[in-house]
């Protein structure tokens, strides 16, 4: 154990713990107790009212161990993503089965990532994916990370010689924060890749030094226990859905025959997307959750119809969801007429436009089981709408609704078959759909008569404009004019209407009244209206088939994936259509609105959305993925090496697992039953039943014992020392349970855990456990945690350096899948 031993300092009163204490060792008498004291049953309470503490009291609790390990949970907690429900209780047996499966789906997911991301290796079994840069890609001034020295800035390749040699070979040169490095080209593809961060400019904070790796290594280990953590998010979501069950749908000829009134040849991409949501829903147990990512007219809608007919003709309802009631309408129009020749299939419209009489007979026959398919913005999602018995949720363009309408539509999937419908998916549900935690189907194949859109990216000019304009009109066509705020459409009006005094022209914006705004895209379907000035209400669905010239105004305040929609507003007959975006002054645009245009540009073939969003997550970061919290870990490494580390660490996904054993499993072999004062017990009431009730909320969970503890410091202020011992007890035998941790025991200066966990889960514990205090004190031999202390500690202050140990080993679950 010589090589185990630790420089470590003990401060007997920083550190603190819990176990349940047996009641045989309180010996104190109970006298009458006093009149501030309270049965248990309210101590206990979660409801209780209880009365505020002074500052300097709740100042002083706040300082101890408890409440900081407290704090710390509690703020680990907040972090998670709180659309993936708690996980659910499964045996180990079934979390194997589970976790196989997942593995096997995440395998399919990482497959269907492009060719080009791919390792060249094409023998190997397991797909390997590399985010490394090409170095003759890179420009002088670029940024780079090196997996193994950390950032520097690229200055160039040129020749040189290297030692020992006579032939010049090809160096890229790297300057770090001490000094210039230069490596083989070879060498540089193999660790190189570009350093990109999210929500930023492209700077990085510091280079990292040559000459002190070690900096650099601590950025590393930050991004990969963030990694680690966003892979244990995601495998909860995914072991929820794959909990939940439904009976399969029936296949029926009736389905058949409704596929056959498709009055259009359907895609190879279309037809395999017809033929996945059918088994989702015929051959599985699991509700469906499926991304359908097409370009705009590509035939999305269709997959969803037939996916809705399936749902409805089995006797359940279905939800059609769309961002905007514009978009709400049109999907109306197409369903009723889909469906018109079923008069028994009943189809309504729900939308914030109607009037309360309308609106409460809607929810009416959507709670009694009237209706079979409805249709709306998100007033669907409303607390008093109340489906009879909803199976189908089909979500149209889902980045374009706000973060509590998300978080309730993640609340149906783990009950109804969801379909989600997008050109650009949010990086977010793009990356499940690559990874294989959600299930994808790209509809990338243009229909046959469709005509590429020819994009046009120049500095605004009124002369330009005006030519777009008289082009279009020229060709008996109808023009989009979209502005990203109603502040300049009148603006815009007045001198559309001196230019063009005897052509149709109006505005729509989403503060006009509803029939004002519906008769207004009525008129403009019909072609009575040839130019519409509008907001980007228009960005989603609108299928107007003689409006081929879009010309979008400040296109720098869109993003990319709202410039990809509304550009797929013109193009859908078999004309050329036009789109123009201006830009007020290029050396007014910052970075980030320079990339998104010049990779609008780049994809401007058809059924390049797709592409288009995985070059959106590049440049809006990760943000959207998980949430912010993550935003700072990316930087840490870069966006490309983050993303080569997650794809490892779901290669990898079963490794790192750590199995909790029950609560009264696990031994805490330290004789240690100190006595409570006598005018402790006096001011409380039952503290045998008290002791008990801390017992029981330790073997619940931890936030169940975290809550006792806080509720009895409210009550009865902070507790004596030796029952904060007591505390602690309790805390230590539920932290090791839940790592996995049988036993503890102490022998001289030598502490043990027996443990279930293997080398590599101890490793990414310890690496990732948010203080190194008790890190290197640490070694794993033989299914045991050891640590071997400079002197032989008295029980008391032994416990504390347990309790201590334990809460930094804890605060790394979050990294770790608890099954």
């Amino acid at each position: 154990m010589a090589a185990a031993k630790a420089s470590l300092l003990f401060c007997p009163e920083g550190f603190r713990l819990c176990k349940p204490f047996p009641t045989t060792t309180i010996t104190a008498t109970h006298q009458k107790p006093s009149p501030c004291s309270i049965t248990l049953t309210k101590v206990l309470n979660a409801d209780a009212v209880y009365t505020k503490l002074p500052p300097r009291v709740r100042k002083e609790q706040e300082r101890d161990a408890i409440s900081l390990l407290n704090d710390r949970i509690r703020r680990e907690h907040a972090k998670r993503d709180h659309s993936i429900p708690l996980r659910p209780a499964m045996d180990s047996e079934e979390a194997d089965k589970y976790i196989q499966l997942v593995k096997e789906q995440q395998q399919r997911g990482l497959q269907k990532l492009k060719t080009k991301q791919a390792a060249a290796n094409d023998n190997s079994a397991q797909p390997t994916f590399s985010y490394k840069v090409d170095p003759y890609t890179l420009r002088s001034g670029d940024f780079v990370v090196h997996s193994k020295v950390g950032i520097g800035r690229f200055v160039g390749i040129k020749f040189d010689l290297p030692k020992d040699s006579k032939e010049p070979i090809e160096y890229v040169f790297i300057e770090y924060a001490d000094g210039m490095a230069k490596l083989p080209v070879y060498q540089a593809s193999r660790f190189l890749y570009r350093y990109n961060l999210p929500n930023e400019t492209k700077r990085p904070r510091t280079l990292s030094k040559l000459s002190d790796t070690s900096a650099w290594e601590r950025r590393r280990m930050k991004g990969k226990v963030a990694v680690q953590k966003m892979v244990v998010d995601l495998m909860e979501l995914y072991l929820h859905r794959l909990k939940q069950k439904r009976p399969p749908y029936p296949k029926t000829p009736a389905m058949a025959e409704f596929a056959s009134h498709f009055p259009f040849e359907p895609t190879p991409d279309q037809k395999q997307a017809f033929l996945d949501v059918e088994r989702d829903l015929t051959e599985r147990e699991n509700p469906m959750d499926r991304l359908i990512c097409g370009d705009v007219g590509f035939g999305k809608t269709e997959v969803a119809l037939r996916a809705i007919f399936c749902v409805v003709s089995s006797g359940k309802q279905a939800m059609v969801l769309a961002p905007t009631i514009v978009l709400a309408k049109q999907h109306f129009g197409v369903v009723s007429e889909r469906f018109s020749r079923y008069p028994n299939i009943r189809v309504g419209l729900l939308s914030r436009f109607q009037t309360k009489s309308e609106k409460e007979e809607y929810l009416s026959m959507i709670k009694d089981g009237h209706v079979d398919i409805m249709v709306g913005t998100h007033s669907l999602l409303g607390n008093r709408v109340e489906y009879n018995n909803l199976g189908l949720l089909v979500v149209d363009e889902e980045q374009r609704f706000g973060v509590k309408q998300k978080e309730k539509i993640a609340s149906f999937k783990t009950s109804v078959d969801v379909l989600t419908l997008s050109a650009t998916p949010i990086p977010r549900t793009l990356y499940l759909a690559l990874t294989g935690f959600r299930d994808a189907s790209l509809i990338s194949t243009p229909p046959p008569e469709r005509v590429p859109i020819r994009t046009h990216l120049s500095a605004y000019s009124k002369d330009k404009v005006i030519s777009a304009i008289k082009h279009e009109l020229d060709r008996g066509g109808r023009v989009f004019f979209v502005l990203p705020r109603i502040k300049g459409l009148e603006d815009v009006m007045e001198f559309l209407e001196q230019t063009f005094p005897h052509v149709e022209i109006a505005i729509a914006h989403g503060k006009q009244y509803s029939k004002q705004l519906e008769e207004t895209m009525e008129r403009f379907a019909r072609g009575d209206i040839r130019i519409l000035i509008c907001t980007n209400i228009v960005e989603s669905g609108l299928d107007i088939q003689n409006a081929n010239t879009i010309i979008i105004q400040d296109v720098q305040q869109f993003g990319l994936a709202q410039l990809y929609q509304l550009r797929g507003r013109v193009g859908r007959a078999d004309k050329e259509a036009h789109a123009h975006l201006f830009y007020p002054d290029k050396s007014l645009l910052s970075d980030h609105a320079l990339e998104r245009l010049a990779a609008l540009e780049e994809c401007c073939e058809l059924g390049q959305g797709f592409q288009l969003a995985e070059r959106d997550m590049a440049i809006r970061g990760f943000g959207n993925i998980f949430g912010e919290q993550q935003t700072g870990d990316v930087g840490n490494v870069g966006i490309d090496l983050f993303f080569e580390m997650l794809f490892e660490s779901l290669s990898k996904v079963d490794e790192h697992r750590v199995i909790s054993v029950p609560y009264h499993a696990m031994k805490l072999d330290i004789n240690i039953n100190p006595h409570l004062p006598s005018d402790y017990i006096n001011h409380l009431e039952n503290p045998m039943q008290i002791i008990n009730g801390a017992e029981k909320a330790a073997e619940k969970d931890i936030f169940s014992l975290m809550q006792f503890t806080e509720n009895l410091r409210r009550q009865y202020g902070k507790e004596p020392y030796s029952m904060e011992i007591l505390l602690k007890k309790l805390y230590v035998k539920r932290m090791a349970a839940d790592l996995g941790i049988t036993s503890i025991y102490a022998s001289g200066k030598m502490v043990g855990m027996k443990t279930n966990m293997s080398k590599k889960v101890f490793k990414l514990i310890t690496d990732s456990a948010t203080s190194d205090v008790h890190q290197n004190s640490l070694i794993f031999e033989d299914g045991q945690i050891k640590a071997e202390l400079l002197l032989e500690l008295p029980k008391e202050q032994l416990l504390n350096w347990i309790f201590q140990c334990l809460a930094e080993l804890y605060s790394s679950l979050p990294t770790l899948i608890k099954y």
